[in-house]
């Protein structure tokens, strides 16, 4: 069995690597064999929160689609793409670091999936009014996204596993993190230019008559952007409350969308146009392939390998959980890897002493999983789902476009964490 969840898993990924065949068939199909050959069943597939689908990232993922869905049919999106782009003196540049700065702080108080959800609309109409192609925007928010999703509890959701298994609270993420999401977003927006050289050519022409443009004039329903506001607050209001309330995002979000299907009057196929169906599979076919590995153990084992090679050293220990967690984040979604690692750091932090070293632990699985999830197309949920919407709007993004710059980003902002928690908490502590 073991043998059979690798072999699935390890061609499945290269299929999807590779784009031989649509990454949500090649997902789906890894599913399809590792249930028939009996490595999963039902109740590991459909039911366990260890080995199955994850239902709260795939309902809270439909719950946002559908809101953003109804909210698209006010003309808020292209309001916001024209300001922003004004803002910006349409310059490209401008634009693209005006718009990741606007998603990473979105991030840390939204999961990055809603923000991404609902930056891409924004971030493609404003590309379409300059005339420029708009996969390296794309790209760079959804980086941006990982890592300012990093500074809260709730800003990812590999956090909100960390926090329930470490009993590690709101405030203590916002002291802990934000500093060096903070110092990681600074190199980042200065890189961007870089990164991306090549992505900012505009016809000036294009440029002035976005500036020409009247943003007031695209709202194209001021009475249901009213009705959408008043449940989008609700909405964050009870992602941010969520560590008192106790309500699981996922419904957060159905409650919300059914109350905004329900006030604004649309028509079913007008908010069930703009959901990602082919997403949402390629996510319940990769829970299926990861539940396999996680099942047979092959995921443990490769934790506890990591954690068993520390010798009992703190500072070795919180620099190695840090990079494997970052290349095994990058490889299978954050999500699962963070859901399998988090009893074993649990269990390594018992064994030592100081509690400034055995938060560092926690510290440093969050920041693993969180930056690594940028490592590559499929490390982190909001990468799947900003594809997705690249692939509906007909500029597609190659699983290799977006790894050559998300590996680049991992490796600088990893660079950055490592000192960050050697000096935080070994030296200054």
């Amino acid at each position: 069995m073991t043998a059979t969840a690798v072999i699935v898993f390890v061609v499945g990924y290269l299929l999807i690597a590779t784009e031989r065949i649509h990454k949500t068939k090649a997902a789906l199909g890894g599913a399809a064999v590792v249930l028939a050959a009996g490595v999963l069943d039902s109740g590991d597939a459909f039911f366990s929160q260890d080995t199955g689908i994850d239902w709260d990232v795939i309902l809270l993922l439909f719950g946002m689609m559908v809101i953003v869905g109804i909210l698209r049919q006010t003309g808020v999106f292209e309001y916001t793409a024209i300001w922003a782009a004004k803002r910006a003196k349409g310059l490209p540049v401008r634009v693209m670091i005006l718009l990741t700065l606007i998603t990473a702080v979105a991030s840390a108080f939204l999961d990055n999936v809603t923000t991404v959800l609902l930056i891409a609309p924004v971030t493609l109409l404003v590309c379409d009014r300059l005339d420029i192609r708009p996969v390296p925007f794309l790209i760079a928010e959804v980086l941006a996204s990982n890592i300012g999703g990093a500074a809260t509890l709730i800003g990812d959701p590999p956090n909100i596993i960390v926090a329930s298994r470490s009993g590690l609270s709101f405030n203590d993420f916002l002291v802990h993190m934000a500093p060096i999401v903070v110092l990681a977003l600074i190199v980042f927006t200065l890189i961007l230019p870089i990164l991306f050289r090549g992505s900012f050519d505009a016809d000036a022409d294009r440029i002035a008559d976005v500036m020409a443009l009247d943003e007031r004039e695209a709202i194209r329903d001021p009475r249901l952007l009213i009705k959408c506001g008043v449940v989008l607050f609700a909405v964050f209001a009870a992602f941010v409350t969520h560590s008192v309330s106790h309500v699981d995002p996922s419904v957060i979000a159905l409650l919300g969308a059914g109350v905004l299907v329900l006030i604004s009057g649309s028509e079913p196929g007008d908010y069930l146009s703009g959901v990602e169906w082919e997403t949402l599979l390629f996510f319940a076919g990769l829970f299926v392939m990861v539940g396999a590995l996680v099942k047979t153990g092959v995921v443990e084992a490769m934790a506890e390998w990591a954690t068993d090679a520390t010798d009992g050293n703190a500072l070795v220990a919180v620099l190695l959980i840090l990079v494997v967690s970052a290349l095994l984040s990058g490889i299978i979604d954050n999500i699962p890897y963070v859901a399998t690692m988090s009893p074993l750091v649990a269990d390594l932090t018992g064994s030592i002493d100081n509690p400034v070293h055995s938060d560092a632990l926690w510290w440093s699985l969050t920041l693993g999983a969180d930056f690594g999830g940028n490592l590559t197309a499929v490390g982190a949920s909001a990468n799947v789902v900003m594809i997705g919407i690249a692939a509906r709007a007909g500029t597609p993004v190659s699983f290799w476009e977006f790894t050559r710059k998300g590996a680049v980003v991992t490796v600088m902002t990893i660079g950055i964490a490592a000192p960050y928690l050697w000096l935080r908490y070994f030296v200054l502590s």
